[in-house]
């Protein structure tokens, strides 16, 4: 049981390591078309940097691990949802790497619009994925999923989708302006506060939603009230990013925004705890960190090779980041 325990916990930092290491890149994809001009586009990649690589490795990792961990998700055809974001991450690195090696203008219109589109429908298909996470989906008594595509498409998952595209955008705009200069810098910095008060927006409507409509996701709230710091501190990082801003704090205004999405993950591991996947409308059908779990001897042996690969993608992150932190510079 405590094997099930720490390799719950392990899982959620591992997916939230991802999601705040690739969050912002993903941002960037989404105002890629929204800049002025291809210089700008330009510079946005140059930006982008040492960021653009090894992020993928840990998403790879944590989908490697949930299947081997808990091999009965594979039930839940939950995997197929995982290649497609695969194939359009996958997508989105090539079309970076051949913009920066391709000199056409056309080729370049090209990719600027796949690097849009994939950053969208990633973010999309990770909100709408989450909102299923927190809702529940229908599961047989064999623990597979019984509804179709059409069923994973209800208001509340794509309210959490539209949630996640107002945050994610935010998020890239803060990691834009905090590494470029100039012109681009002050353009993109205007519309930082107009993007956290769309996020602010779909943020309390879902959160409203949740509250009223999905109580059994309350209940680890509720059964310990210690958990109401997470919201409280969601709030209180969400106040503090206009006065960076306008400050011109931009590094504090990312660290809070990171901080933002980091709380967003562990309130949502709250939330379902001890479930992987609610079924709904028969919760009995759950997937557990419990019923769907490998043998104890398999969750040794994982929790051992994680305890070596981690700690070095961890090292190799650090270095790479201390490496290339220097600013893009205007292209002229």
């Amino acid at each position: 049981m405590v094997l099930n325990n720490i390799w719950f916990l392990l899982l959620i930092f591992l997916f939230g390591i991802y999601i705040i290491l690739d969050g912002f890149k993903l941002g960037a994809g989404i105002i890629h078309l929204g800049l002025k001009s291809d210089g700008e586009r330009k510079l946005s990649l140059n930006a982008l940097g040492p960021v653009q690589d090894f992020n993928e490795p840990w998403f790879i990792f944590a989908v490697i691990s949930l299947f081997t961990a808990f091999p009965k998700i594979d039930y839940s055809n939950i995997i197929v949802l995982f290649l497609s974001i695969l194939f359009l991450l996958i997508t989105r690195t090539i079309s970076i790497t051949l913009y920066k090696k391709l000199n056409s203008e056309r080729w370049n219109k090209i990719l600027d619009i796949i690097f849009c589109l994939s950053s969208y429908i990633i973010v999309l298909i990770f909100g709408i994925s989450l909102g299923n996470l927190i809702s529940g989906i229908p599961l047989y008594n064999e623990k597979e999923f019984s509804g179709t595509f059409l069923t994973l498409l209800n208001p509340y998952s794509i309210l959490t989708g539209i949630t996640a595209v107002m945050f994610i955008r935010m998020y890239g705009k803060i990691y834009l302006v905090m590494n470029t200069e100039g012109e681009q810098q002050n353009y993109v910095s205007m519309d930082i506060n107009s993007s956290l008060g769309m996020f602010v927006i779909a943020f309390l409507f879902h959160a409203i939603w949740t509250f009223i409509a999905y109580p059994v996701v309350n209940k680890n709230f509720i059964d310990f009230p210690v958990w109401f710091i997470l919201p409280a501190m969601i709030v209180l990082s969400i106040v503090v990013i206009p006065g960076f801003v306008r400050s011109q704090l931009y590094f504090r205004a990312f660290i809070a925004s990171s901080a933002i999405l980091a709380f967003c993950v562990v309130i949502t591991a709250v939330d379902i705890y001890p479930n992987l996947i609610i079924s709904n409308p028969n919760p009995e059908n759950s997937l557990t960190i419990f019923n769907a779990a490998s043998s104890e001897q398999t969750l040794l042996t994982m929790l051992f090779i994680c305890c070596i690969l981690i700690p070095a993608m961890i090292v190799y992150k650090v270095f790479v980041y201390r490496k290339f932190k220097a600013k893009a510079s205007n292209i002229k």
